[in-house]
């Protein structure tokens, strides 16, 4: 769940410009404004069981106006895909609004000319549209009442004279006003605006979901290169988890607000929301640009990008290696046995060639790390893990020549892990990857034990755990470890150690490689399932040419 300070407030009263800046706006949580539009003209004027409707029809009946038309109705989705817009008189939508007024039980009513709209005897749901069909395929969505940047596409701004810009957005620089006004019921599908909006209910009813900006991977939005971008894939009611894993936690962190005439909320830039309106509902919005947007300098965009960018991929990171369950964590530790004398290596894959990888050895405090009679028990677990990773992996009949296209193995857990399936190259798991585990739950120093004992006692083993059988994910968990160990230990003791691991291998070089090689890998495929997860972007291989 997220964190109580974006949490939905509620307020009586409205507060102040200054008030609404400093403890509403720059917090970016939504916000509830009871009776906020109480005191409008249009509260009282527009409201369709009190003669609204004819109201509207003396002061903009005339208009012409653009109107949402889709088929999916009574779901109104933004993908440009799913609806069209169509000139529609604005007398016209009042006629549909008084038919559903006068025969909301049984529906029947007189018919309207279509074809001058747009409208088609095809575009009806069973290919016959019935003038009521009409009421539900028809939304009035963000028709213009103001218009900053294209006056042109102003419709009905004979109507600012019936709305009051409340007082704590006295000072906004507004970027529009809007009508939205339905006959039928209507939803909106999932999406958030690039605006701060303050919604204001003028009358009937909508209900009101919303998601913070970083529940956005459960939501899985549409491509960020695409038309409808800021749109959510998902029918978030009933979504295919077979096809949309992530969205099993969505509710978790949803809010629900209802609105009754007269209320506003305040819904902040980049958060996902759904609203769901009854019959004849009518809104006004106002829309402006946050301070973040407005004040960002254009040639700090790249910048910021890329900063936002890094950040998401540390979290996905930082994500994969908490996943680790206390359960698996105990499971590993009931599997111990004694591990093989110093110099063998029992195996039913055949024996190491353990030839003495004591290369530079020195320091009689980091020689009696080596000794596996003084490892503390849990050490020796992990040592026996990582020894018997690879030794499950040893062709039978070519000593040290490793076979890498299956999974790795361990056989104290194999039955535990055979019951899984082995991650694929475009996914990051800490459960599935044994070694990645084991190393994940030592502490820096027992690891630094456990390394040392290897490189004295197997270090063609230990050779082989790193040039082989390391993952990314296990390669990202020993780097940290290693950071973990280079803040516990001084200078010269860091040098020694790192002088004893690396002394075990033939060629060093190629050990570094493989730990740099490994947890580049991990941050590019975390960076891939950012993309995926915030900006509905999917790569397919296992390389993006030019990220650096």
């Amino acid at each position: 769940m997220e964190s109580t300070s974006l949490r939905i407030r509620s307020f009586e009263q409205l507060p102040s410009p200054m008030e609404f800046e400093s403890l509403i706006e720059s917090s970016n949580s939504p916000a509830v404004f009871k009776g906020c539009v109480n005191d409008w003209k249009a509260f009282s004027k527009w409201k369709p069981s009190n003669g609204g409707l004819d109201y509207l029809l003396e002061r903009v009946g005339s208009c012409v106006v653009e109107a949402m038309l889709s088929k999916s109705a009574p779901v109104f989705y933004g993908d440009l895909r799913s609806h069209e817009r169509v000139a529609l008189p604005f007398s016209d939508f009042i006629g549909f609004c008084k038919l559903r007024l006068q025969n909301a039980e049984d529906g029947a009513g007189s018919s309207f000319e279509l074809e001058s709209h747009g409208i088609t005897e095809s575009d009806s749901v069973d290919g016959c549209l019935t003038n009521d069909g009409v009421a539900q395929q028809i939304y009035l969505a963000q028709v213009p009442i103001l218009h900053v940047e294209s006056e042109d596409k102003v419709q009905l701004e004979t109507l600012r004279e019936d709305i009051n810009t409340p007082v704590f957005l006295k000072e906004k620089v507004l970027a529009s006003v809007n009508l939205w006004m339905n006959s039928a019921q209507a939803r909106s599908s999932t999406h958030y605006d690039p605006h701060h909006n303050l919604l204001c209910l003028v009358s009937g009813c909508k209900r009101v979901l919303l998601w913070p900006p970083s529940a956005s991977p459960m939501l899985y939005p549409m491509p960020i290169f695409g038309e409808s971008s800021n749109h959510s894939l998902l029918a978030v009611e009933n979504p295919d988890l077979l096809v949309y894993p992530r969205a099993k936690c969505l509710m978790e962190y949803s809010q629900k607000i209802i609105l009754h005439a007269g209320d506003a909320l305040f819904i902040p830039e980049g958060w996902f929301h759904q609203v769901d309106s009854d019959d004849l509902t009518i809104a006004v919005n106002f829309w402006w640009p946050s301070n973040i947007m407005s004040g960002m300098s254009e040639h700090m965009d790249a910048y910021y990008l890329r900063r936002v960018l890094k950040r998401l991929a540390d979290k996905e990171m930082n994500e994969v290696l908490c996943k680790l369950s206390s359960s698996e964590i105990q499971s590993m530790k009931r599997h111990t046995c004694a591990l093989p004398s110093s110099g063998e290596a029992g195996s039913s894959s055949g024996e190491l060639n353990l030839a003495c990888g004591r290369k530079g050895f020195k320091g009689r405090e980091l020689e009696q790390k080596t000794k596996l009679n003084d490892l503390e028990s849990h050490a020796i677990q992990a040592l026996h893990e990582l020894v018997s990773l690879v030794h499950d992996r040893i062709s039978a009949a070519d000593c040290g020549e490793l076979v890498q296209s299956e999974p790795i193995r361990s056989s104290a857990v194999s039955a535990e892990v055979e019951s899984k399936k082995a991650t694929t190259t475009n996914s990051l798991s800490l459960e599935d990857d044994l070694a990645a585990k084991i190393l994940w739950n030592l502490e820096a120093s027992t690891l630094e034990s456990v390394f040392l004992a290897m490189a004295f006692n197997f270090p063609r083993t230990l050779e082989a755990l790193i040039l082989h059988l390391l993952s990314p994910v296990a390669a990202e968990v020993l780097t940290r470890k290693f950071d973990e160990l280079d803040h516990l230990t001084t200078k010269e003791d860091r040098n020694k150690f790192y002088q004893v691991f690396y002394g075990a291998f033939d060629d060093q070089f190629a050990a570094m490689d493989a730990i740099l090689n490994g947890k580049e890998s991990f941050s590019l495929q975390a960076f891939k399932n950012v993309l995926d997860k915030y900006l509905g972007v999917n790569f397919v291989g296992s390389s993006i040419p030019g990220i650096r």
